[in-house]
């Protein structure tokens, strides 16, 4: 079976705790907070492994919160490939408002990368990657790494043979896209920034996703719509891809877990319509929890077994 590899650049050590009710200019009590190993990429492996599905992980980490990182994972038995960083691994916090059941999250920019650490990074990668594997990469550039970096890991699975899935954003999204992309996972929000406008209408979607994909090197591209679900984009064809209604209750790591999902259906061998309704299934199922620990397979073996039968529209051009 094909190695998965993540790639997390901008990784972090979320955490996580409950209040009664947020109430401005006092002292609040809060519960004990839990700690997850997070960012992009690294939710993306703690989510396929949830699934059954192992990976390598491979991120920057700084600090006594980056040391605090390496034993999360470790603790989890994910592996992983740590480049050294002097600046600190960020934390980001969530605060769960149980009286109104609203949850806060409040995220702080990553530290600064210089040349010789996002260089290591590549480094390793092009070390660790072979043919036939999937390369992830997902999160937001951090200060100091060039806006082609995701360009440049493009280039690199190319050359190795391997299937690049690319989850970002901003500058390094616009640098990347002008390079060879297996599967690209856009949000609404992204895709409209690419394309130019400030928002696209329903009644538009299909047609400008057609027209992004004839005009870049994607192979599919899978455009995440939230609570509605999803669009799978093909070179002339699309697929909406409906998501179940459930009662979100944390939507830390959803779109992470459907990247996984999505990731661990194209090792299976599933069809691509297939891959994007599991995706669907593991992102949906990552809203209904609490804990933080992003898709179950319980959960998501249920909830795929209702996107499939939902699965309808169709459109060919």
């Amino acid at each position: 079976m094909a190695q998965i590899i993540t790639l997390t650049v901008n990784p972090v050590v979320d955490k996580t705790t409950t209040v009664d009710l947020l109430v401005p200019n006092r002292k609040l009590r809060c519960t004990a907070p839990k700690y997850f190993p997070g960012g992009g990429g690294i939710n993306v492996s703690r989510a396929i492994q949830n699934l059954g599905g192992e990976t390598t992980a491979i991120y920057l980490a700084g600090g006594a919160s980056g040391l605090h990182m390496q034993q999360l994972m470790a603790s989890r038995g994910i592996g992983q490939k740590v480049i050294q960083q002097e600046g600190r691994t960020r934390e980001n916090l969530s605060v769960t408002e149980i009286k109104n059941n609203t949850q806060y999250r409040f995220g702080v920019p990553g530290a600064f990368v210089s040349d010789q650490e996002w260089k290591s990074s590549i480094s390793i990668l092009e070390a660790q990657l072979k043919q036939g594997d999937f390369l992830v990469a997902s999160g937001k550039l951090p200060p100091g790494i060039p806006t082609d970096y995701f360009a440049q890991i493009a280039a690199i699975a190319r050359e190795k043979g391997a299937k690049f899935i690319l989850d970002t954003k901003g500058e390094g999204l616009k640098a990347a896209i002008t390079s060879p992309i297996f599967l690209l996972k856009p949000n609404l929000g992204e895709l409209s920034a690419l394309l130019g406008m400030s928002f696209i209408p329903y009644d538009e979607l299909e047609g400008l996703a057609l027209r992004f994909m004839a005009d870049h090197s994607c192979e599919l591209m899978v455009v995440s719509m939230g609570a509605k679900g999803a669009l799978l984009v093909t070179q002339g064809q699309c697929i909406f891809i409906p998501a179940p209604m459930v009662h979100q209750k944390n939507r830390i790591g959803a779109g992470d877990s459907m990247v996984a999902g999505m990731t661990l259906g194209c090792v299976q061998g599933k069809s691509f319509l297939e891959m994007a309704q599991y995706g669907v299934a593991c992102g949906t199922a990552a809203t209904i929890r609490e804990d933080g620990e992003l898709c179950q397979q319980k959960d998501v073996n249920e909830l795929y077994g209702w996107v499939k039968s939902h699965t309808k529209t169709l459109k060919k051009t």
